[in-house]
């Protein structure tokens, strides 16, 4: 069964953390071409169990067409649009359960990922996040 903690132990021996408080984890991957790209993951846990919510930033939401960023993430298998704070993200959700880390987080993380890379790339021309 996967925990926040094997979240946390499968980040932290592989990647750049950059903050680890409260439930939220934040941490820099390295990407094609020397791109990088953040992500953060934060510890959801309700009534029926525990999930791990990904997001990773696009760009900023002002300088962005949404509605295009909107139609290209909607084909992709995971991660959906959204804007906290002025930057557009990708964000999905995955439950923690019976299968274990690389099954329900870091499939999805790569996924994720790959696909906001891309997409700050195509959108933005830039590699700022």
């Amino acid at each position: 069964m996967a925990s926040w903690t094997d979240v946390v132990n499968y980040v932290r021996t592989r990647y750049e953390v950059l903050d680890d408080a409260n439930g939220w984890l934040r941490f820099r991957l390295a990407t094609e071409d020397g791109r990088s790209q953040q992500v953060a993951v934060h510890h959801v846990a309700d009534g029926d169990g525990a999930w791990v919510e990904i997001s990773s930033p696009v760009g900023w939401a002002d300088k962005l067409d949404l509605r295009v960023l909107a139609e290209k993430a909607g084909g992709a298998p995971v991660g959906g649009v959204a804007v906290v704070d002025g930057i557009a993200l990708l964000k999905h959700a995955a439950p923690l359960a019976e299968a274990g880390v690389r099954e329900e987080f870091v499939r999805p993380l790569t996924l994720l990922v790959t696909q906001a890379d891309a997409l700050e790339r195509e959108l933005t021309s830039a590699d700022d996040f």
